[in-house]
């Protein structure tokens, strides 16, 4: 069950997906990026998760750092970010 400070991540074809409230903000994944299979550690819009790659049979630690991805889209990072307490990786 979603808890509401909870954001999801996942991926959709070449895209990273971040979901939190009625956001979805979707941005280009590492092209062999299959699937996010966890997230690691959470701090004010920096993740680190682990991935699995088309490559490589073992998982890969990855980093995501979303500041700049809002500011591009014009979001304010700290007021986004705020109330974001834990991201989970979920697909659909």
């Amino acid at each position: 069950m979603k808890e509401v400070n909870e954001a999801v991540l996942s991926s959709e074809g070449n895209y990273t997906v971040f979901k939190f409230g009625n956001n979805i903000i979707r941005f280009k994944a590492p092209y062999s990026l299959e699937k996010y299979t966890e997230v690691r550690e959470w701090k004010h819009g920096y993740l680190v998760v682990s991935a699995k790659y088309a490559h490589n049979d073992k998982e890969e630690e990855e980093y995501i750092d979303l500041i700049p991805i809002l500011e591009n889209l014009y979001f304010e990072p700290d007021e986004f970010l705020m109330p974001i307490k834990k991201v989970r990786v979920a697909y659909d």
